[in-house]
């Protein structure tokens, strides 16, 4: 089938000069070692891409996917964490230096959440009157909280001190918020193409022959 306006990738379809190929058919199970013009006629019966997956291997893996259809959801799912990111909100929990354990529990307890869900925070510590004198009080709190979120949250910065405040940005760490956006939203690509390497490699791979024992003649 002809598609418009796909990427580069991967080639596919009369793109393929090999003359064999290693076949995974659409629902990923392996056909084997085939003529790519066999392969390419499998294509056409089915209305399918013969998409070249496996480039490396030889013969090199191929696959049958409506690769036009992969593609736009790839798109679609990109597009939805473009949208993520730009919607990501920056929270606010506010500490005083003179904190009980507690509240200091709690607060932090709610920073590790808005962490979780893919949020930024900024910690606040607020001053009262001569505390402003003894900034290092602040950037003990700061430090306790930092450490205590360290598993899914990283300090975008040092402490700054704007007014009677002091502030760090608290962020999750790389990756932590697209995944976790991405197993709530349950959306996934119609196939893994790269998969196909992998399941080309196990079949690569000569089989092992079966260790025989070796029987003793008998008397």
């Amino acid at each position: 089938m002809e598609v418009v306006g796909i990427a580069k990738e991967h080639k596919l379809n009369e793109q393929i000069r090999v003359r064999q190929v290693r076949l995974i058919d659409g629902e990923g199970n392996q056909v084997g070692i085939i003529d790519t013009r066999e392969a390419m006629n499998m294509a056409k019966e089915k209305n399918l891409d013969l998409v070249m997956v496996g480039a490396t291997a030889v013969p090199p893996v191929c696959r049958l996917m409506d690769y036009g259809r992969f593609r736009y959801e790839q798109q679609q799912n990109e597009k939805e964490t473009r949208r993520r990111a730009r919607h990501q909100e920056v929270k606010s929990i506010k500490f005083r230096v003179k904190i009980d354990a507690h509240d200091f529990e709690t607060k932090t307890n709610h920073i590790k959440r808005f962490l979780d869900e893919g949020h930024k925070v900024k910690v606040t510590i607020m001053f009262r009157g001569r505390e402003r004198t003894h900034p290092e009080l602040g950037e003990r709190i700061l430090v306790r909280v930092a450490e205590e979120v360290k598993e899914i949250g990283l300090s975008e910065g040092a402490p700054s001190i704007a007014g009677m405040d002091m502030n760090m940005i608290l962020a999750p760490h790389p990756g932590r918020a697209a995944k976790k956006a991405d197993k709530a939203d349950g959306s996934e690509a119609m196939i893994d193409i790269e998969s196909g390497v992998a399941e080309a490699s196990a079949i690569v791979a000569p089989p092992e022959e079966p260790e025989t024992a070796e029987v003793p003649a008998s008397n």
